[in-house]
Parts: structure tokens; C-alpha cells; sequence
């Protein structure tokens, strides 16, 4: 027979796995057979979950052409790292579309069979960086946290997330993650003419930068390797674009399409890495059937 009393602990039992369902669950580990690479997401109820990514991106080394002294420096650090030698967290900064995360991509594939792994974080969610990386530490793979396109505005959490988890937390990162982040700002927070105000001199001529100077370059030195991209010149990009029409299969001589890779660049106001790949894209999907 139910009594009263067994029914108010139903009840209570009921609104117990109710109120768990929505409370912040830790961090679960994935499937680490079922990719390469991995994507941190935030779902409604505010748990975060590690979701593999089934089409990874199949860029090659090789596929990289006119950046060959960055390239050299993201391979040598990744290589030191899947090595089990000492490497740094390493911020690629410079013009859009010069091949940042491209590199990071190709590197991933390059490495992957020797254990190198990838875990992409957006910018508002690198709060949970030490959830996520205290899930991988006991793991034997190598793995590069990886945050595209980062900036922060004036008093974002993430910012202060970041900062402490590159050198500023009691606890050590452990040797098994880094951090690669991309950026079109060097110092990743936005600055201001006003800010060149706060510089003072000294008797001696010296120069110091103020209070929030020193905030705002403090993040980006915390990244041990700074590597730089820069805008491309125009036999750069054709160069590039020769290389991307090869890779897709065309069988065309460079003179017989300048013309028109310079005029897409023309149009778009870029002679970016990214605008070399659209246009071989566009160039091999018209001419596929002729």
C-alpha cells in the first residue's frame, strides 16, 4: 500500500532529477576515435559539450605557398610539441585573409597521426578553458586549443580567462595543450589616440608607457610565439592562386587567367590568400564541364 509519505518522496525525487537537468553539468569527454578535431559548444541550458567535427578541413603544408617563414615557425613549434618538447602558445596576427588559421588547419593534418589533436573554443566561452583542459590532461594526445579570429572589448570575461590560464593561474597548464589563437590585433583589445596620453617621460629621456598601455599589450606577450602576416604583394598573390587552381585540378597556364584573378582581386579590395582560393573555386567550377 502507498502511503502518503511514499508519495511525497516520489514527488521529491521527481523535482530533484528536474532541478539536475538543468543545472551546469562538469564537462564530459568525447568520443576520441571519432576525430581529429573538436568544437566546444554551449547548448541552451547552459552545459558544454565537446562535439567532434566529422568533415575536418584538408589543407596541407604544401597547399601554403608565399608565407614560408611563418610557416617554418608554426611547424618547428608544433613539431617540439607533439615531440614532447618544451613549445609555446602562439598568437598569428596580421591582414585578413593571409593564411592564419589555414596554417593552423594544415598543421593539425600534418601532425595528426602522431597524435596531434584540436579543439576550437570561440572567444565567449574561454571561461570554461579550465574545464576543457582538465578533461584532456590525462589524455596521451597532444592538443592545440585553438581560438579564431580573437579580440576582446573593454571588461570581457573571456579576457581575463585567457590571461590567467596563459601565465597567470596558481594551477600549470599542462604539457599536453597549448594554446594558438589568430588575430587581426596585435594586442588583441581595441586601442585608442587618447590612450598615448598616458605615456610618461623621464629625466633621462626614457619613455614608459601608462596603466592601460601596459594592460592591453600584457595578454599578447603572455603568448610565447608572435607570428606575423602580412598583406600580399600582386605577384604574390597570382603565385597563390597558381598554386590553388593546380591543387583543384586545372589545367591552365597562369598568363591565360591574370587577367581575371587580378580583376576578382580588383573587385573585392584584397589580394588576400582567401581571395586567390575564391577565385580558383569560382574558375575550376565554371570551366568544369568544358
Amino acid at each position: 500500500m502507498i502511503t502518503p509519505l511514499d508519495r511525497l518522496l516520489s514527488r521529491v525525487e521527481t523535482l530533484i532529477d528536474r532541478i539536475e537537468a538543468v543545472l551546469p553539468q562538469p564537462l564530459s569527454a568525447p568520443d576520441w576515435q571519432a576525430s581529429v578535431a573538436y568544437r566546444y559548444r554551449k547548448r541552451s541550458s547552459g552545459h558544454g559539450v565537446l562535439e567532434p567535427v566529422r568533415n575536418v578541413a584538408n589543407l596541407q603544408l604544401s597547399d601554403l605557398k608565399e608565407i614560408e617563414q611563418q610557416k617554418e615557425k608554426i611547424q618547428r613549434n608544433t613539431e617540439q610539441f607533439v615531440k614532447g618538447l618544451p613549445a609555446n602558445n602562439v598568437l598569428l596576427t596580421g591582414a585578413r585573409g593571409t593564411g592564419k588559421s589555414s596554417l593552423i588547419k594544415a598543421c593539425l593534418n600534418n601532425y595528426a597521426k602522431q597524435g596531434l589533436r584540436l579543439i576550437e573554443v570561440d572567444k565567449d566561452d574561454l571561461v570554461d578553458l579550465p574545464d576543457i583542459i582538465d578533461v584532456v590532461s590525462a589524455r596521451p594526445e597532444k592538443f592545440i586549443v585553438f581560438c579564431d579570429d580573437l579580440s576582446f572589448e573593454e571588461g570581457e570575461s573571456g579576457y581575463k580567462a585567457l590571461k590567467s590560464i596563459l601565465d597567470g593561474s596558481v594551477a600549470a597548464v599542462t604539457a599536453n595543450v597549448l594554446i594558438y589563437a589568430t588575430s587581426n590585433r596585435r594586442h588583441l583589445l581595441p586601442e585608442y589616440m587618447k590612450e598615448n596620453l598616458t605615456y610618461t617621460h623621464t629625466d633621462d629621456g626614457e619613455v614608459h608607457p601608462g596603466e592601460v598601455v601596459e594592460e592591453k599589450i600584457s595578454l599578447s606577450e603572455r603568448f610565447g610565439l608572435w607570428v606575423s602576416f602580412y598583406p600580399f604583394s600582386q605577384e604574390e598573390y597570382l603565385v597563390i592562386v597558381a598554386q590553388w587552381l593546380r591543387s583543384m585540378g586545372a589545367k591552365v597556364a597562369l598568363d591565360d587567367v591574370r587577367a581575371q584573378a587580378l580583376l576578382w582581386a580588383l573587385e573585392r579590395g584584397s589580394r588576400s590568400g582567401r581571395v586567390a582560393y575564391q577565385f580558383a573555386r569560382d574558375y575550376v567550377g565554371q570551366h568544369a564541364s568544358q
